[in-house]
């Protein structure tokens, strides 16, 4: 009898593959929100199934980082007010505790840490506003890394695409991602110190910083829309 498992298994990494893929991509803002996910074009990019595809996108469904339209396909998210408090929420959560927790450590994982402060940076010297977000994402992930789960790691990823999404409600990315540079460095630096009790108060002051910010912005975003469509009435 054909053991059908190891096909099952094989289908099902397959389909995460694909999901981490897209994830990426919009992590680093190469998708954005309200992007039509078109199956054909997107299973020949990935080298997958349409099949695979489609479980794939239900992956990303879940995660609130896609929707599916009934007979017009999948779009990449737009991130509502309630779930943008919602992503921040679980950042304070999440990112609150590993820094208390980070005293163990491993030498590679405050090293990331070090890493993704350092690319930011690069980035920001360079002018490269896209790849200063990016680069601000690795290094919360880096941090929740600390606690030495991949199961949070991966529900992290979700949570930090989410977060980008969050961000693209802004065409200039200088604004919304410069503020945070040199907030990045004092965490890093306290943290490395082991000054994990001020690492969590400069984390959890940033955090509800940023979170204001977003929403102020997502606010102003509307306005300008509502605003718009007045005129054109």
């Amino acid at each position: 009898m054909l053991d059908m498992s190891g096909c099952i298994d094989m289908a099902v990494a397959t389909a995460e593959r694909a999901a981490e893929e897209l994830r990426e991509g919009i992590v680093t803002g190469s998708l954005a929100p309200g992007t039509p996910l078109r199956e054909v074009t997107l299973a020949a990019e990935l080298g997958v199934s349409r099949n695979t595809l489609r479980e794939a996108l239900r992956l990303l469904a879940t995660e609130g980082l896609v929707s599916q339209r009934l007979h017009k396909g999948a779009v990449v998210n737009t991130m509502s007010t309630d779930r943008i408090r919602d992503i921040y929420l679980v950042r304070r959560t999440i990112e609150l505790r590993a820094v208390e927790e980070c005293g163990s450590a491993t030498p590679a994982a405050l090293a990331a840490i070090e890493g993704a402060v350092r690319a930011t940076e690069r980035a920001e010297r360079a002018g490269d506003w896209r790849e200063v977000g990016t680069s601000s994402l690795r290094f919360h992930c880096a941090i929740v890394a600390t606690l030495g789960s991949p199961m949070l790691d991966q529900m992290f990823r979700g949570v930090t695409a989410q977060q980008r999404l969050a961000f693209a409600v802004v065409a200039d990315e200088r604004r919304i991602q410069q503020p945070w540079v040199s907030l990045d460095r004092e965490i890093c630096d306290l943290i490395h110190a082991g000054y994990r009790a001020a690492a969590g108060r400069a984390l959890r002051d940033y955090l509800e910083a940023s979170e204001r910010m977003v929403l102020g912005l997502v606010g102003e975003a509307a306005t300008g829309v509502a605003t718009d469509l007045a005129k054109e009435a």
